[in-house]
């Protein structure tokens, strides 16, 4: 009786270890102290991209969409995931996650470079003349970078 007792207690304990919950720093995630996160999107491959969607829709899910600010900056090959004519799945999902306040940053450099125009992506994105310069500018102003 006592050794079941004693597995009882051991697996009880591992058990409480598997599921603990992730503790917030502090302070805590808020309508007035919103986690700040930036990703970013560098590819033009759909599995990449979907990639960084979900983990975008995950973020958003664990802190509330109330409590964050996200930002996503599309540059090189992955300023194709916010052309209006490619993948109708993603282009879904970026609307979508729009209508929650995920701001979409265009790089500008990366549209000359590709001969991709303004009128061909997304409506109701934004720009930066370089994707590399906002993330790091948004760094600096307390941004969380997520490179997938």
């Amino acid at each position: 009786m006592r050794i079941i007792t004693i597995v009882l207690f051991a697996l009880f304990a591992l058990s409480n270890s598997l599921t603990a919950e992730t503790e917030f720093a502090k302070p805590k995630p808020a309508i007035d102290n919103p986690r700040k996160i930036i990703f970013s999107i560098d590819s033009a491959e759909p599995k990449a991209i979907n990639h960084v969607l979900s983990t975008v829709n995950n973020v958003m899910k664990f802190y509330r969409p109330e409590n964050t600010e996200v930002v996503v900056v599309a540059y090189s090959q992955g300023i194709k995931a916010l052309l209006k004519r490619d993948n109708k799945e993603i282009r879904t999902r970026i609307e979508a996650l729009m209508t929650y306040d995920v701001e979409f940053i265009a790089c500008e450099n990366s549209m000359r470079t590709l001969k991709i125009d303004k009128k061909a992506l997304l409506e109701d994105i934004s720009y930066a003349t370089a994707g590399i310069v906002e993330i790091i500018e948004r760094q600096l102003e307390g941004y969380t970078y997520i490179k997938l």
